[in-house]
């Protein structure tokens, strides 16, 4: 959850009064008043929503919401100029290699805007771009760079430049051992040969993403009118959504926003690009869902209060929306638009008796006893990222794998397993307080004729060994007076240590494995201790317990 703050004469100077009416529709809109005291207002924001982090991006959402200011909001986007470009080199591929590039003019910068550029900037790193692993933003004034830019890798102590708020030139490895920022963010670079550095035309640094710009040419002031923006990364449809999000924001400020040519050797982008998606809605689904008997002439002012357009049955998503996956999005956008309190609670003619579904039961109670061995339970998506739960695992992936189609992000396939998830976990942690012990009860997918569910269980402790795991499997069992027995295994799976790992048997057939990783997985995923880790196959025990 993010935290914006407004200035509260600003706030009704350009929106309104902000009495209690004012704060209740803010609250309808999903953004709730964190604290109103004084001259500040502060509002949470959800994670969902990147776009609102900045005063000027929730001042649009909110009018509309108002029916101040409807329908899609469009921004006049002028072609390159002259030298707006971005090269960028081929050095960069396994480093950071992706950048979406915009040039804004015409800026009339004071310190209130000043400080909301710089909370959008940290706001979207700390969200959006996962604290800058997954993308960094860069802001420049222009009238101290020349044009065109490279983005390339070089090797570290080749880096000289003076770091933002400091006064000495230092290399790339002075940055990150010496620098505050440069220390909080030294591990994404951790293990690099090579730093990723933009330099204009005369080889001046503008920064090293994603730790930090230039003190000379990356800081922007008062006097600055001209800015050139980029966002780095890995995935440049996001850099492209996260641009779209900062170049809306300097807009509504006033600025005049250019294209840039970005060139990825023969491969040639131009950024940022605010076309529209176009994703259809049907008025029956909307209804149904939300138990209304909207016409479709209510529907499109719905949808116009929220920022859409809408037109035979299509809705026009803005360029800087990145939530909208699917139908129902814009149905809850709708049903926030219609105003949670006119929604009018029915008691459905029905009468039932509930209980608690025996097979949930007993997935608690396991859950209770793995609490009581002080594990720690977690939950993770259905939907994974190749990368994981293959090449991490040294397993070659499979065409079976069920697939997303047109995934808006990394996570594109439903999960096999559990095991890869926890080594997850466990990698993101490596510098939290050890013993770690973990486990997830869950369900994986498997595809044949259809897709087939299983519930499966995973249990991963680090530092830990094969006895320790064997005892608390045992303990577990007993305790939901089920019989399983540790056996040889035929073949060790590639991603446990033969000679420390067994199968386990359920009713005279094969329900999991329990073993140490090997060290090479381990490597893999960059943890540092030895890790104990089963996964069992949980379905038929629990169908035996519902019966």
């Amino acid at each position: 959850m993010a935290v914006i703050t407004i200035d509260k004469k600003v706030f009704e100077r350009e929106i309104g009064k902000l009495d209690d009416k004012m704060q209740e529709k803010i609250a309808m809109l999903g953004t709730p008043i964190e604290k109103l005291e004084g001259n500040e207002l502060q509002i949470e924001v959800f994670p969902n929503r990147p776009d609102l982090l900045s005063y000027h991006g929730f001042k649009r959402a909110l009018l509309g919401f108002l029916d101040k200011k409807t329908g899609l909001q469009s921004y006049k986007i002028k072609s390159p100029e002259k030298d707006y470009k971005v090269i960028v080199d081929s050095s960069l591929k396994e480093i950071r290699p992706y950048t979406a590039c915009a040039i804004v003019r015409g800026l009339k910068l004071d310190s209130e805007k000043i400080r909301e550029i710089i909370e959008i900037q940290e706001k979207i790193h700390t969200t959006l771009g996962r604290k800058r692993k997954k993308l960094a933003i860069g802001i420049y004034p222009l009238e101290k760079i020349k044009l065109p830019i490279t983005f390339k890798a070089i090797e570290p102590d080749k880096i000289k430049f003076i770091p933002l708020e400091s006064e000495k030139e230092m290399s790339g490895l002075e940055i990150l051992q010496k620098h505050s920022t440069g220390k909080e963010y030294a591990h994404l670079l951790a293990g690099k040969a090579k730093f990723p550095v933009f330099v204009d035309a005369d080889e001046n640094v503008l920064s090293m993403p994603p730790i930090i710009n230039s003190q000379t040419t990356g800081k922007v002031t008062e006097k600055t009118k001209n800015v050139f923006i980029e966002c780095s990364g890995f995935d440049f449809a996001i850099l492209n959504k996260c641009l779209n999000i900062l170049v809306s924001t300097l807009a509504d400020m006033g600025g005049r926003v250019y294209e840039m040519e970005v060139s990825y050797g023969k491969e040639k982008k131009i950024t940022p690009n605010f076309e529209t998606e176009k994703m259809p809605i049907n008025l029956e689904n909307v209804n149904k869902l939300l138990g209304l008997n909207l016409q479709e002439k209510e529907m499109k002012k719905l949808l116009e209060k929220m920022g859409y357009a809408y037109d035979k049955k299509t809705v026009e998503i803005p360029s800087w929306r990145g939530d909208v996956l699917h139908e129902v999005d814009l149905i809850e956008d709708i049903a926030i638009a219609y105003g949670y309190d006119n929604f009018e609670p029915e008691i459905p003619e029905i009468s039932t008796i509930g209980k608690e579904n025996p097979r949930e039961t007993a997935k608690r109670k396991i859950s209770e006893i793995l609490s009581g061995l002080n594990m720690q339970e977690v939950s993770n998506y259905h939907l994974t990222i190749k990368n994981d739960q293959f090449v991490k695992m040294g397993i070659k992936e499979k065409s079976s794998s069920i697939e997303v189609e047109n995934s808006k992000t990394d996570y594109n396939i439903l999960r096999e397993n559990l095991t890869h998830y926890l080594l997850k976990i466990l990698s993101e942690n490596i510098d939290t307080d050890y013993p770690q012990r973990i486990f997830e009860i869950g369900k994986v997918f498997s595809s044949k004729e259809d897709i087939e569910e299983r519930e499966s269980l995973a249990m991963a402790i680090t530092p830990g060994n094969f006895t320790d795991l064997r005892q608390m499997l045992e303990y577990l069992f007993r305790m939901i007076n089920v019989e399983v027995k540790i056996e040889e295994p035929k073949e060790t799976p590639g991603y446990m240590i033969s000679g420390r790992a067994a199968e386990i048997h359920y009713k005279n057939g094969k329900i999991g494995l329990c073993g140490e990783i090997h060290p090479k997985i381990l490597k893999n995923w960059k943890i540092r201790m030895p890790v104990a880790l089963l996964e069992v196959d949980i379905d038929r025990i629990l169908k035996d317990i519902e019966n």
